[in-house]
């Protein structure tokens, strides 16, 4: 911040500024601890939205476990892991390890069939080991206009609650 970038930064200055920036804004955003308004929700997924796709996100640094996170699941595709800014008393993130250009799920392509059943069978699994028996909600936001703030695929598993429809 506060530091001006020369007029012809390389690409790779460009990628750290821009991932520096998401991080910012997404550790911002994820460390509120009120629940967060509409607004900042769609002030988060805007600003992610205008990141490259391909650069890294605090996801990222959690599979390399250089950022702690309360892991409920691991196997060798999936890491589930506690939201740190709960919108239900059971709200967890499944994520693939390996993100093969899965940002979001308007991104998958064929080859993605196999994770993204994975991901599907393994929150039917963490949801049972959570004890959400009577049942329990998936979510998966897609853009900025879904409030996708971190492109990298997630779902959000939720429970624990009543749940209301039509969400808010």
């Amino acid at each position: 911040m506060g530091q001006t970038p020369s007029p012809n930064p390389n690409p790779s200055s460009i990628s750290q500024i821009s991932s520096s920036s998401r991080l910012i804004v997404l550790h911002n955003h994820l460390s509120t601890q009120k629940k967060p308004t509409m607004a900042s929700e769609k002030e988060a997924a805007l600003a992610a939205a205008a990141v490259p796709a391909d650069s890294p996100t605090i996801f990222d640094k959690i599979i390399n476990k250089e950022i702690p996170a309360n892991i409920v699941y691991e196997d060798d595709k999936v890491l589930a892991f506690r939201d740190i800014n709960p919108q239900s008393p059971t709200h967890i993130l499944l994520i693939p390890k390996v993100k093969d250009g899965l940002s979001g799920i308007s991104k998958a392509e064929e080859r993605h069939t196999q994770i993204l059943g994975h991901l599907l069978f393994t929150a039917k699994l963490v949801a049972k080991q959570e004890g959400l028996e009577d049942g329990f909600r998936l979510v998966i936001n897609d853009g900025p206009s879904g409030c996708q703030s971190v492109y990298h695929l997630h779902i959000h598993l939720l429970g624990g609650r009543q749940m209301n429809w039509p969400p808010g």
